[in-house]
């Protein structure tokens, strides 16, 4: 094939490439200007023509012959190479191109080639080529800059290849590349957010020694995870830590190992923290310092420090927020005190903090508390009036008070007015009505409520089965009881001690003890 010939063929090789990732584009011709490397020059109207021969070449005329071979090793330079990389348009073209010329030419790649093939794999998802890429980088002499480590690092871990992601880290550092702090942090923030706590704290452990430097932000993301899962303790121990490194804790830190402390009803310990904080001249205690510290309190039931602490709050000149009145005006309803939450209610426009469905679950919920559901009533029409619309736990809280009062009409009613709603319901919304009807011993309207739920994809639980089973029974209806039971283990529900009890007991009494010696077998 003549070079002339070729020249005729080059559009076709446009056309061809684009057929492969046609939204790839941006990626694909992305990259960041590395450390240490110059962005590669233009090239001229001449070498432009001569990148369109090598990309008719490569694409149409497999395998190239020995004149082809000489002809591009005596002509190709770097630029031009990195130049058909990109007018190829498909990074899977491109690693074949740069393998056939690792293999058959004598060409030294640049920087830039490896830099735009590893990235355009990595946004395509193919860590596997982009690995294979960065060893050949390796190879032929190239070390990564920190801005391109620190892109796969990020894209490894966001497809959560920690793994990888640690292997890359240790291979580098052995190289003596530059690993800067924001990329360990950025892989450490994305283990935790995926639950992979102990390989975050474990990859924390492995660099200590390697020349890291861990700063307040690693600290930080490291106590986060801790004190979401309840190792508030072992947060403690990175806490005091700090201060070894030249770290101190900020008011992230403090607040997050404060929040971890009072989820954990060490409360005590969380104020003792917020008035260390008081004392420092670099920190202050914030409206998110208090709020979780309240929140402890009022969690404890113990409100009149939940109160002074709100107080003490307001004389500092920090502004409550709508979640610090929502943690006290629930801590209020659940000890019975309906006029301090309502007090607090009403003071909320004062602060500018608009009452959110929470506010209004809550007083609900204090109000059904103490048997005042017509209260209730009241705040769901107001919700109406504000255009707040109730969630999935308004309606469970006012349905079961409902139930408790054998209101069995007026629960149905909330009931159907659920499923008007884009709300997705739960089982322990309809178990109090279904166990309201098996006790008033219409079990037909309990059964119509089961089969209601299910149609709306709504799978009954635990709970669910043991209230028809035992339903069913008191009505003297066994062999419906057996039924419901054996349903709850075809679709993997398993039972717990009272289900079992109670069924075998009532077996017995209504004289069948075979089929209580088989349930007995089966649930051992």
């Amino acid at each position: 094939m003549t070079l002339f010939s070729l020249t005729n063929r080059v559009s076709r090789v446009l056309s061809a490439s684009k057929v492969f990732i046609p939204h790839r584009r941006i990626q694909f011709h992305g990259g960041s200007h590395p450390q240490g490397n110059k962005e590669p020059k233009a090239i001229q109207k001449q070498e432009s023509w001569f990148v369109k021969v090598v990309c008719t070449l490569f694409v149409y005329s497999q395998p190239l012959d020995d004149a082809c071979l000489s002809y591009l090793n005596n002509n190709l330079t770097p630029l031009i190479e990195f130049e058909v990389v990109k007018w190829l348009k498909n990074p899977t073209f491109g690693l074949k191109f740069l393998e056939l010329s690792r293999l058959n030419l004598n060409i030294n790649h640049s920087f830039w080639t490896y830099n735009l093939l590893i990235r355009s794999f990595c946004c395509m998802g193919l860590y596997g080529s982009a690995r294979l890429v960065f060893d050949y980088m390796k190879i032929d002499g190239h070390l990564p800059d920190s801005t391109l480590l620190g892109f796969m690092i990020s894209s490894f871990g966001r497809a959560g290849e920690f793994g990888m992601a640690r292997k890359l880290l240790a291979e580098v550092q052995s190289d003596d590349v530059m690993v800067t702090i924001f990329a360990v942090n950025n892989l450490l923030n994305m283990m935790v957010k995926q639950n992979n706590l102990e390989e975050a704290v474990s990859l924390y452990k492995e660099n200590l020694g390697l020349n890291f430097n861990p700063d307040t932000w690693t600290f930080n993301i490291l106590i986060r995870g801790l004190c979401r899962v309840g190792k508030v303790d072992q947060a403690f121990e990175f806490f005091n830590d700090m201060r070894s490194f030249g770290c101190f804790p900020d008011i992230i830190t403090y607040n997050t190992i404060i929040n971890g402390l009072c989820r954990e009803y060490e409360v005590d310990r969380g104020h003792s923290l917020l008035n260390e904080i008081r004392l420092r001249d670099d920190c202050a205690p914030n409206v998110v310092t208090y709020t979780s510290v309240i929140s402890g309190y009022c969690k404890l039931g113990k409100m009149e420090e939940a109160s002074a602490l709100f107080d003490e709050m307001m004389s500092s000149g920090t502004l409550p927020s709508v979640v610090t009145f929502n943690v006290l005006i629930d801590g209020f309803g659940k000890v019975g005190d309906m006029h301090s939450a309502k007090s607090l209610y009403e003071k909320m426009a004062s602060f500018g903090c608009i009452p959110d469905v929470v506010t209004f679950t809550s007083l609900i919920n204090g109000y059904c508390q103490i048997g005042d559901v017509n209260r209730s009533f009241q705040l769901w029409d107001a919700m109406k009036v504000k255009n707040v619309s109730p969630n999935v736990y308004t309606f469970a809280i006012t349905i079961n008070a409902l139930c408790k009062e054998n209101r069995l009409c007026e629960a149905c009613r909330f009931l159907r007015e659920l499923q008007r709603r884009n709300i997705v319901p739960k089982p322990f919304i309809f178990n109090p009505v279904i166990d309201g009807f098996c006790k008033a011993g219409n079990l037909d309207e309990a059964n119509r409520i089961v089969a209601e739920m299910e149609k709306k994809k709504c799978d009954p639980d635990k709970v669910t089965f043991t209230i028809l089973i035992i339903g069913h029974c008191m009505k003297g209806r066994m062999l419906k009881a057996i039924s419901i039971f054996d349903k709850m283990l075809s679709v993997g529900c398993p039972p717990d001690d009272v289900t079992v009890r109670s069924l075998i007991s009532c077996l017995l009494k209504a004289g069948m003890p075979k089929e209580a010696y088989r349930i007995s077998t089966i649930t051992s």
